[in-house]
């Protein structure tokens, strides 16, 4: 069985935000904007997207 997945891509910068967010970013992987990761949809992972959702976008998987 697959585990489930999801993208995240960064749509604004992390200058200028604390550094909780700054660390979350780096990681998620999002390191540069516009890099989407695709990531595993476990509760710590929305839970680490929630405290950002503000800085990216969620996209569908694209399987």
């Amino acid at each position: 069985m697959a585990d489930k997945t999801f993208q995240v891509k960064l749509v604004r910068s992390g200058i200028g935000r604390p550094k909780r967010h700054r660390d979350t970013l780096k990681g998620l992987g999002l390191t540069k904007m516009n890099k989407v990761m695709t990531l595993n949809d476990t509760p710590a992972i929305r839970g680490m997207v929630k405290k950002v959702e503000h800085l990216v976008l969620v996209l569908a998987d694209e399987k």
